[in-house]
């Protein structure tokens, strides 16, 4: 048994939670206070954006890297050191005097989340065994990762209106702080290896390069178009890197990934179906809240507090989940959710640029918020079902990085879609057009899912992909004789 799971289990989940709100929280935090801050800081109107992207390219590229790094130097070493850089970047962000330093705590703090993000993860899935309680502790860990998302548009709204844009960065630093005292309280440390296992560190660059070109492409059509030269050299150049990367996590003694775990269907399955939910989660976010400030006319903090009701919706489908699964299998709560969810945004696609929250919000929110809680509280424990715990980090990094590769090719996408539906119009029933448009694509990314869900995951529990035995240094590391 893996040494942690003889610590307190709820003292690690409450861990766990509070860190992974943190990381959420600032995928979305400082949207709201983008006009603050480039009058503060004097942005360039090209630049500002990178305040958003440089968090989402970070964390998307280094997710693999930390997963195996935590591994093999311990999962609460790297939870620790991440939380440290996540929270340390966070004052240096909420310090800023020019827009280059705003832009590097934004990049350190992607690297601190994408250290911690994986070790949380792999610490749940050592701590909790198989079955019910994992998926439940699985599932206060994506109801968290989920709300932390929709709960930042409106802690942002709030925080710029009344303390100012800085505060958008610094509320990091209570957050982190408790983080780290709960890991104290009742995390228990490991034992330290005698001899470490060397990283991959050619497959960690190929990784690393390779996801790093793929979001900078994507997330950059916003100001270069899909047919730009730019964005298919980058495009390519990922392509190149990722398939050198498969090539060489092929033959590599100790890989960053070991492609062999994606023969396990509920590997592979899970994985698929996160990046089509996610990338319809990430886009109907993005549209709907669009949709009530520039066809509803409602303010940002307005906007913020009327994603509540999903996010009550969302924690109630969790709750779902994880009785259901505990009676049945995971997938008697992903199939429903995922169509389910799908229903909650083909009602949404019929958005009036003449309604109202209450007609045209309230209803579809909180139906796709039920079925999203369906299905992010299984996704991720069914990504896990069978991996050894020195393997943890690694299916963790991987589960995380199809989440991030989703939600970012999934927005780009469906916003140059909708874009191009709109055209160069500004009024409000054009713009209702293209955010219809893309609100039924998100719809018909989670009926995809639904048919992984039911085409590639296994009926029964019983399928666990083939562990590997541990490495020498593995073995150390978790106290077991070699």
């Amino acid at each position: 048994m893996y040494k942690n799971s003889r610590g307190r289990p709820g003292a690690v989940l409450a861990a766990v939670a509070v860190a992974q709100f943190a990381v959420a929280l600032d995928l979305s935090v400082v949207n709201v206070a983008l006009p603050a801050i480039r009058t503060a800081l004097g942005f360039a109107p090209l630049d500002l954006s990178w305040v958003v992207h440089v968090y989402a390219l970070t964390l998307g590229g280094f997710l693999l890297l930390g997963g195996r790094a935590c591994d093999l130097y311990g999962r609460r070493r790297l939870f620790v050191l991440g939380l440290v850089i996540f929270g340390l970047c966070s004052l240096a962000g909420g310090l800023a005097q020019a827009p280059w330093q705003l832009i590097a705590a934004r990049a350190g703090q992607g690297l601190g989340a994408a250290a911690a993000t994986p070790a949380t993860l792999a610490m749940l899935t050592t701590t909790f065994p198989e079955g019910p309680q994992r998926v439940r502790a699985l599932g206060v860990w994506s109801g968290v990762n989920a709300a932390g998302g929709a709960l930042g548009v409106l802690a942002g709204g709030l925080l710029t209106q009344y303390a100012g844009w800085r505060w958008v960065m610094l509320i990091n630093l209570p957050i982190v702080a408790v983080a780290l005292a709960l890991v104290r309280a009742g995390v228990p440390g490991e034992a330290r290896p005698a001899r470490r296992e060397r990283l991959d560190v050619l497959g960690a660059v190929l990784a690393t390069g390779g996801v790093g070109l793929l979001v900078t492409g994507v997330v950059r059509t916003d100001a270069q178009g899909w047919d730009s030269p730019a964005t298919w050299t980058m495009l390519v150049a990922a392509a190149i890197l990722l398939a050198a990367f498969v090539v060489t996590e092929s033959r590599a003694p100790a890989p960053l990934l070991r492609l062999s775990l994606l023969r396990s269907r509920w590997v592979a399955g899970a994985n698929m179906l996160v990046f089509f939910s996610t990338a319809g989660q990430f886009a109907a976010f993005y549209f709907v809240s669009l949709y009530m400030q520039q066809v509803l006319g409602m303010s940002a903090a307005a906007t913020g507090a009327a994603f509540l009701p999903f996010s009550v919706s969302l924690v109630a489908g969790s709750i779902v989940a994880t009785r259901v699964t505990a009676a049945r299998t995971l997938r008697a709560s992903l199939v429903p959710g995922a169509l389910l969810a799908a229903a909650g945004l083909a009602w949404f696609a019929f958005i009036s640029p003449y309604g109202g929250f209450l007609t045209d919000v309230l209803g579809p929110c909180i139906i796709t918020g039920i079925g999203v809680g369906l299905v992010i509280a299984p996704i991720v424990a069914a990504a896990t079902t069978g991996v050894a715990p020195h393997e943890a980090g690694m299916a963790s990094g991987l589960i995380n990085s199809s989440r991030q590769l989703g939600g970012c090719i999934g927005l780009a996408a469906l916003a140059a879609i909708a874009a191009h539906r709109t055209g160069t119009a500004t009024d409000p029933a054009a713009l209702n057009d293209g955010y219809a448009l893309g609100l039924a694509i998100a719809a018909a990314l989670f009926v995809l899912a639904a048919v992984v869900a039911i085409g590639v995951l296994p009926r029964r529990q019983a399928e666990t992909p083939a562990p590997q035995p541990p490495t020498t240094a593995e073995n150390r590391l978790e106290g077991t004789p070699s």
